[in-house]
């Protein structure tokens, strides 16, 4: 699941949620990575939050015309209207994050109108070794820290019936360096949801270590945006460890 991180109309890629360098054209690129073999996109307008405002929906309908695969729209969705508007833009299923967490009941909402499959609720954590995961949840694109912890917070949220969480830890995000393994197991062995790995995708034994550790979606962003990996060779190369891999 290729993720396009979009700021300014542009795709982007920053390391632990700083750093942010361009890397596109959103439509371009989902364009690519379809004709690629991606399962599925998802597309996160990573400051609609902290400047207040909604997603970019010219930018989602013209990439929602684009391609041809299921498709995840988050960012700026604080309510069921304006998932509303997200959805009828052309995403298959929307991603809510901050306002999720200042306002928990709205995603008992948004599943009631839309249906838990097309709610995904994300969480982005980071190391607190005083909280009894050891992961403290932070909003507003990782800027805010809570002092909730991590683990905790998925449990509420698959409590209200969401389907999938997608957890993002800052200390791996764009490092390269492997998803955050703990943090993944953790709210596996916590929830029901489908679990999306998240952050630090820098091999390819990196995707087999998330997919052994429970993840279900395997997201990663910089790894396929500057042609280190080819999902097509990542694909054979999960197949070949016995991970079941879409066509």
């Amino acid at each position: 699941m290729p993720c396009l991180d979009m700021q300014n109309g542009r795709v982007v890629k920053g390391v632990r949620f700083v750093d942010i360098k361009d890397a596109g054209d959103p439509v371009e690129c989902s364009r690519a990575y379809c004709q690629a073999g991606a399962d599925e996109i998802a597309l996160l307008d990573i400051t609609a939050t902290v400047e207040g405002r909604q997603t970019m929906l010219d930018v989602v309908r013209k990439t929602a015309a684009a391609i041809t695969v299921p498709f995840t729209v988050g960012g700026g969705i604080s309510d069921c209207r304006s998932a509303a508007a997200v959805l009828q833009a052309g995403a298959d299923r929307i991603s809510t994050s901050s306002a999720a967490f200042r306002k928990p009941e709205v995603i008992k909402e948004m599943i009631e109108e839309f249906g838990a499959d097309r709610v995904t609720v994300a969480i982005d954590a980071a190391p607190n070794p005083a909280l009894a995961s050891g992961y403290e949840v932070f909003i507003d694109g990782g800027r805010t820290a809570t002092g909730v912890d991590a683990v905790e917070w998925a449990k509420r949220i698959d409590g209200y019936g969401a389907a999938t969480i997608l957890p993002t830890s800052k200390s791996s995000d764009g490092v390269r360096t492997g998803y955050d393994l703990p943090l993944i197991r953790s709210i596996k062995a916590a929830t029901s949801a489908d679990v999306v790995a998240s952050g630090g995708a820098g091999t390819m034994e990196h995707f087999y270590q998330a997919a052994a550790a429970g993840a279900t979606i395997l997201l990663a962003a910089s790894v396929f945006h500057f042609n280190i990996i080819s999902i097509a060779e990542l694909k054979t190369y999960l197949r070949d460890r016995g991970v079941e891999v879409l066509d």
